[in-house]
């Protein structure tokens, strides 16, 4: 498979039937006409377009899934998909039903084990909140069933697979996406052999559900954001580091955070290999890895449906040394940051060059800014991101003392106070014995709030064990954000005397 660019969640749209009808010959081989027929389709989208949804890679449909809205009660006795169906006539479709019942789901082959299955269950988990759904239900097959039939009983081989002492694809997956077996169904999908004709009425559960449903309609501003204080260590090269990135992406993104952030240099115990070398010598080598570790990134957030600030790294541009990091967004796109203010340390010891870039990133969860360790030691820049609209401040950092960690902790505090907004920084800790300029660390990552009634009293949403290799998984509300703006006890942003001063963004090429 080619290097992806991009991975987009759409509705689906009826002009893309053609390659729709092609994606379903390569996901359902067995069956000689198309599974959806078009006038199918184009009921399902006059009846509740939000819920037929496709997933276009490059610009090319790998995956789909449909649904529709019923009451909860017509689960009360078995049925089969025809008759929840109304014989695929979907005239069972309710407006006004408090269950979102899945259809279908599939991906096409190639391009399985990309997560792009669970993506879509999130969208669906995510639309059923935003309508006050009680949940989805769906119909589950379990295709690796006819090898068990003569020995066990339906109801045995679904509590076999709960346990893992069978795999089943189907039922796993469901199963691994937070639903539960509500009851087992007879005859549910006529000529299913592979099944032997039965299937697991499975139902994921809105926790946020709220009678009366034509009331309530939620608005999601929660964020989670994952911090990976990184142990550094030796590594067996570039493989064995790609493995341990990959350890804590798999951890957070279990955890459905929205970010996930790795510290400065995170790839600087790839430069042992190099430590005959002079020091000016070895970053440059260093920087020789830096296109490999932000692909290996964005393939991580799209595989893992995630967005990754992967920290820093060098890179060599123009005969320049950069200290540079990505934004690896999980649809696929990549946004570059760079370090602004250099430490005299990495000028004396490799010659690094300061960058330009001074702006925030559109993500799908707010607006976000990303500074290196030394620049949040330097207010102007975060309140130029304040003014852009910053809702979350990531800062990957490296500190080697307390002394610089402290700079770093109470700089990052006093910014998440002056410009009303969350400030995240995340270090590594431990030591490289065999690297010079980087033979220790110290760090404590943290979640940093303003200080008003809403938040934390101390301004400090939560912090990890000092020195110590972890993970830090916090929640962060953007509401809370908005309604300190306009009635906070103190209005620092709205209240400045910009009749008298300001700061402004010159215009550098």
């Amino acid at each position: 498979m080619n290097a992806i660019e991009k991975v987009d969640l759409k509705t689906l749209d009826l002009s893309d039937y053609d390659e729709l009808e092609a994606l379903m010959k390569d996901c359902y081989p067995n069956i000689e006409n198309p599974e959806w027929k078009k006038p199918q389709l184009e009921k399902l989208l006059s009846l509740f377009p939000e819920g037929q949804i496709v997933i276009k890679v490059d610009g090319k449909i790998v995956a789909c899934a449909l649904a529709f809205i019923t009451h909860y009660s017509r689960f009360e006795e078995d049925h089969t998909y025809s008759e929840i169906t109304g014989n695929f006539s979907f005239d069972t479709h309710s407006e006004d039903g408090d269950v979102m019942y899945g259809l279908d789901l599939f991906v096409h082959p190639d391009y399985r084990g990309m997560r792009l299955g669970r993506r879509m269950y999130d969208y669906r988990k995510n639309l059923c909140e935003d309508m006050n759904l009680r949940g989805i239900v769906l119909g589950g097959r379990i295709p690796n069933y006819h090898k068990y039939h003569e020995e066990l009983s339906a109801k045995e081989y679904i509590r076999k697979v709960k346990h893992k002492e069978i795999h089943d694809p189907v039922l796993n997956f469901q199963l691994a996406n937070d639903f539960t077996v509500k009851r087992i169904v007879k005859n549910y999908l006529s000529n299913d052999p592979s099944s032997q004709e039965y299937a697991a009425l499975l139902e994921w559960a809105n926790i946020y559900y709220t009678k009366p449903a034509k009331t309530f309609k939620p608005e999601k501003s929660v964020v989670r954001l994952g911090l990976v204080q990184w142990q550094m260590r030796s590594y067996d090269g570039f493989e064995g580091l790609k493995e341990q990135i990959e350890f804590f992406v798999d951890a957070v993104s279990g955890y459905e955070a929205d970010f996930l952030m790795f510290p400065e240099y995170v790839n600087a115990p790839l430069m042992a290999a190099y430590n005959r070398l002079s020091e000016v010598e070895a970053i440059r080598k260093l920087a020789g890895y830096t296109d490999r570790m932000r692909d290996t990134f964005a393939d991580f957030a799209i595989s893992y449906n995630i967005n990754i600030i992967t920290g820093s790294m060098p890179e060599l541009r123009n005969g320049h040394l950069y200290n540079v990091g990505h934004l690896c967004k999980r649809n696929g796109e990549i946004e570059k940051y760079e370090k602004i203010h250099i430490t005299p340390s990495e000028v004396s010891a490799w010659g690094m060059h300061g960058g330009n870039q001074i702006k925030t990133f559109d993500t799908d969860a707010g607006k976000v800014g990303i500074l290196i360790c030394y620049d949040i030691e330097f207010p102007e820049l975060t309140r130029l991101l304040a003014l852009q609209g910053l809702d979350i401040l990531f800062v990957p950092f490296m500190t080697d003392t307390q002394n610089g960690y402290s700079r770093v902790r109470n700089c990052s505090q006093a910014r998440a106070i002056e410009n009303e907004c969350y400030v995240a920084v995340a270090g590594s800790v431990g030591n490289l014995p065999k690297v010079h300029n980087m033979d220790i660390q110290f760090a404590q990552s943290v979640v940093f709030t303003p200080c008003d009634f809403a938040f934390p009293t101390n301004g400090i949403k939560a912090e990890a064990t000092p020195n110590t290799e972890k993970i830090l998984i916090v929640d962060v509300d953007l509401d809370l954000l908005r309604e300190l703006h306009e009635k906070g006890s103190v209005r620092i942003l709205k209240d400045r005397r910009t009749d008298l001063y300001d700061v402004i963004l010159k215009d550098k090429d």
